[in-house]
């Protein structure tokens, strides 16, 4: 009897609540499609292994496109749930000395707190 696999698209996707610590001035590409480099931060509990456990986390991010805009007038400290995915820059060549993750922002929505 053979078994038939069937492979599933890979999965990519990142949703976290944050807010914006770090902000590089705007960029454009040779293009002239415009890039926006930051840091966000996240606080939060989760549970591990049964434990609570307090979780602080900075991620680089970058933004291109319209999105990059938006977030360039966006109020440091703000906090948003953002959407995206992980990747590694590429470096000239195609070779990665230091994987570093950076979180490319797909979309964002601030949150309103009371």
């Amino acid at each position: 009897m053979q078994v038939e696999t069937v492979s599933a698209p890979a999965l990519n996707r990142l949703e976290l609540t944050a807010r914006l610590v770090e902000r590089a001035p705007l960029r454009l590409t040779p293009a002239g499609i415009p890039v926006l480099d930051c840091v966000l931060e996240h606080q939060s509990e989760q549970v591990e292994a049964g434990s609570r456990r307090q979780v602080n986390a900075q991620i680089r991010s970058m933004a291109v496109g319209p999105l990059a805009e938006q977030l360039e007038r966006m109020e440091m400290g703000c906090e948003a749930r953002f959407a995206g995915f992980l990747a590694t820059p590429a470096r000239r060549g195609g070779v990665v000395k230091t994987p570093r993750l950076v979180f490319h922002l797909q979309a964002f929505q601030t949150t309103v707190t009371p």
